[in-house]
């Protein structure tokens, strides 16, 4: 997938319409759920870029946040969106490209948006996640922590590079093999919780 593609949004289209949707784990992801648990303060802004089926915004309202953007290049991803979480205050949707969006959140969930963009935009992923938090904003979520035989997306990583691309830009918190992953992608996620500088 070329940056085009990825920018006008039609892979992305063809590939819901498709339901060739095989990252759709069909839940919210335990680590990300079990690390929110731990937020106390539930009026929060929260952002899900690349949201896809956007289970974790369900349970974060079923936890008591109240403020979730959902954001997605996909429009008809989106149309989906609006009408499964039209009837909830709590949820925003918007159809807009991540690079092009402009707001200001507390926090940041990763949960495969950053393996299906082509690393070539890592670095400006990570300048753009900084520009959308707010003062010691924060990242938090899962990458997977191994690479890929086939041509992406899904596209893969390391830890190591992953310090790299974030570690100018954020303190890492934490950067750790995934405890809690969902069985079939056991041994192969890392756990980022990453604050702004």
């Amino acid at each position: 997938m070329n940056t085009a593609e990825w920018v006008n949004g039609n892979y992305w289209d063809q590939r819901w319409q498709a339901a060739e949707t095989g990252w759709d784990i069909g839940h919210a992801a335990p680590a990300i759920i079990a690390f929110m648990q731990t937020i106390t303060d539930k009026d929060i802004k929260i952002l899900i870029p690349g949201c896809g089926n956007a289970y974790e915004a369900e349970a974060l309202v079923q936890a008591g946040f109240t403020d979730i953007t959902l954001l997605d290049i996909s429009e008809t991803l989106v149309t989906q969106l609006k009408a499964r979480y039209g009837n909830l205050d709590a949820i925003k949707v918007i159809h807009r490209d991540f690079f092009e969006h402009e707001a200001q959140y507390d926090f940041m969930i990763e949960q495969t948006f950053f393996c299906a963009l082509n690393p070539a935009l890592r670095q400006q992923y990570a300048a753009k996640a900084a520009s959308l938090l707010k003062e010691h904003g924060q990242i938090t979520g899962v990458l997977f922590n191994r690479e890929f035989e086939q041509e992406g997306p899904p596209y893969g990583g390391t830890i190591e590079a992953y310090k790299n691309i974030f570690g100018t830009l954020f303190e890492i918190k934490k950067m750790e093999d995934c405890y809690n992953s969902i069985p079939p992608r056991k041994g192969a996620e890392v756990f980022i919780n990453l604050k702004k500088k």
